[in-house]
């Protein structure tokens, strides 16, 4: 068995323990017997010398030319793919997902530099004409000073990327809090910024407990903004908190992602999209397909397709090539999946396939679930509308294109849509009716971009966006700036004109 790795906080360019020396575990989820790593069990008072290191190098770095940060930033990219492979092997062990999917996870990263490096040149404000003579308007975005990226372990190294990259090229300092999960994964990722040679202070990474570090950085006086990915519910209490406190707050919240498929669809290519929405990265992304709402003129065959092709699936360690769906990240998790199969028996959902904790042969060692078909589901029950993040899927009947719309609709969530349909004007409405932030058509509702915006609508998010030029609108403060050469006081607001 492979010796633990060592995980530190790094603060002020230096790595080193929590002040406490206590320290947690993170696991191999496909053989929970295996340590992958030891990482501090960090307090405020780590997370005190940290937000100082941040404060204190920003006062530099928001100087640094921007086209200067994103040299750091591109070298960053340079080092992710150099160290791309080794990266997918730790995110394989110790988050569980396939390494192909591993390699999709870094390569988000590779790509994230890339673009947020190009943004250096560009960081476009805006040049307008002035109402009066001889006065010049413009308008220039601002750093806001020290970030708090709190992270989810399901894209260890994409979500960090998606939030420091465009945060440090606009001239933040930020501060790393990653899952207790993927704490060898966060640590790699913050070693590439330091041999990228970004300034002590500029980066900053500290280890922990969510309610003790992650509220701690939540509730710091001298945290500027908070960008959060997780649940719904803790993403409620990090808004409110930042509410009261005044800070900037980016929430990138939960999923119950359905994807319709109509009587003209292309039923081969919607079954390989459902089975890739549904049951990719073990049902474990926020743009998981939950829910499959089908016509009832094929909903018999679909079904037949999807229980067949499900059936096949080989579950396993994520390191193992054959392996097509790894395992749940945790217990905690995995009975939390489990729990919902009992639920959705006691409101009536009949379980196709699947359905239980897979304990055969080697998954015995792991947090693995089979992958689960749900149906006779009503949209009011439960399994319809609880975000359950694992290897299941619900399916619902419909009639006809306006009733799938709204019960796709008729969801607290609004992250991620998807319809098949051969009707070019079925797609042009679903793309104006659906209410949720991504809509695919012919597509899995999985599969974002990084070019693009990233986020949702309803209790996924807080309306901000993540990914593309929009992510530039979290971490700047848009400045309005005047400049008049007329040598006379000119009144704005006061009427002028004769």
């Amino acid at each position: 068995m492979t010796t633990p790795l060592i995980c530190n906080n790094y603060i002020n360019g230096e790595w080193e323990g929590a002040a406490s020396a206590a320290t947690l575990e993170s696991r191999n989820p496909a053989n929970k017997h295996e340590v992958v790593a030891t990482f501090p069990r960090s307090t405020a008072t780590d997370v005190d010398a940290a937000v100082s290191a941040a404060r204190q190098a920003y006062r530099s770095w928001r100087l640094v030319p921007a086209p200067a940060r994103a040299e750091y930033v591109f070298r960053v990219g340079e080092l992710l793919s150099k160290y791309k492979e080794e990266l997918a092997q730790l995110i394989s062990r110790e988050m569980g997902k396939p390494l192909v999917e591993a390699r999709g996870d870094v390569q988000e990263g590779i790509d994230c530099a890339f673009y947020s490096a190009g943004e250096g040149r560009r960081l476009f404000g805006q040049t307008v004409p002035s109402e009066m003579p001889n006065k010049f308007a413009m308008t220039v975005r601002m750093p806001i000073g020290v970030c708090a990226l709190i992270t989810p372990w399901n894209f260890p190294i994409a979500i960090p990327c998606w939030k420091a990259m465009p945060a440090l090229v606009c001239g933040n300092t930020v501060i790393l809090k990653p899952a207790e999960d993927t704490s060898a994964c966060a640590t790699k990722l913050i070693e590439i910024f330091a041999e990228a040679g970004l300034p002590p202070g500029v980066v900053n990474l500290v280890h922990g407990v969510g309610e003790e570090v992650g509220k701690a950085l939540v509730e710091h006086p001298n945290v500027d903004l908070v960008s959060f990915t997780g649940s719904s519910e803790t993403g409620a209490e990090v808004g409110a908190t930042c509410g009261r406190t005044h800070k900037r707050v980016c929430l990138e919240m939960g999923g119950k992602n359905a994807q319709i498929v109509m009587e003209d669809a292309d039923l081969q290519l919607a079954l390989d999209g459902a089975v890739w929405g549904a049951f990719g990265t073990a049902g474990q992304r926020c743009t998981a397909t939950s829910r499959l709402i089908l016509h009832r003129d094929v909903k018999e065959k679909f079904t037949t397709m999807l229980k067949e092709r499900a059936s096949k699936i080989r579950l396993g360690a994520g390191s193992d090539p054959n392996t097509e769906v790894g395992p749940i990240i945790n217990e905690r998790q995995l009975q939390r999946v489990n729990k919902y199969l009992d639920i959705a028996r006691e409101e009536g959902a009949t379980v196709l396939i699947g359905g239980e904790i897979a304990r055969e042969g080697e998954l015995q060692h792991g947090y693995f679930f089979e992958p689960t078909i749900l149906d006779n589901v009503t949209p009011q029950m439960r399994v319809a509308r609880e975000e359950i993040f694992g290897p299941v899927v619900a399916l619902i009947e419909i009639s006809n294109f306006e009733e799938a719309i709204n019960i796709l609709n008729d969801s607290n969530y609004g992250l991620s849509s998807s319809i098949y349909t051969r009707d070019i004007n079925r797609a042009f409405a679903a793309m104006r009716d659906i209410e949720a932030g991504i809509t695919y058509i012919n597509g899995p509702t999985i599969g974002a971009e990084v070019h693009l915006p990233f986020g949702g609508v309803k209790h996924t998010g807080n309306g901000h966006r993540e990914a593309g030029t929009t992510a530039l609108d979290i971490f700047t403060e848009w400045k309005t700036v005047y400049v008049d050469f007329s040598g006379n006081l000119q009144r704005a607001q006061i009427d002028n004109r004769e």
